[in-house]
């Protein structure tokens, strides 16, 4: 299969994204996909979309740059976390 990258985003690119970009790591071991996760702000997404085949942010995200888009917040809520991560896996299978 081929290797998906993946941003994962937040404010600051250290806590939350940390948090969300182990969930996906976890979740596309169990599927056996190979993912590439990028952390970094919300404000540096533009430096590595080009690359992309997905984003997911814990924050608003107000340009997308033409990929698909993944609001994660209930990674950190735990709310609704399964419907996201099945959202995320989804787009990565595509």
């Amino acid at each position: 299969m081929t290797r998906k990258t993946v941003i994962v985003a937040c404010g600051t690119g250290i806590a939350t994204s940390t948090v969300v970009a182990e969930k996906i790591t976890e979740a596309c071991k169990k599927e056996n996909l190979n993912v590439n996760i990028i952390q970094c702000k919300v404000t540096e997404i533009k430096g590595y979309a080009e690359n992309a085949d997905l984003i997911v942010t814990t924050t608003i995200l107000k340009d997308s740059f033409g990929k698909k888009s993944i609001n994660a917040l209930s990674l950190i809520t735990g709310i609704g976390e399964e419907k996201v991560l099945e959202e995320i896996i989804n787009e990565l299978k595509k």
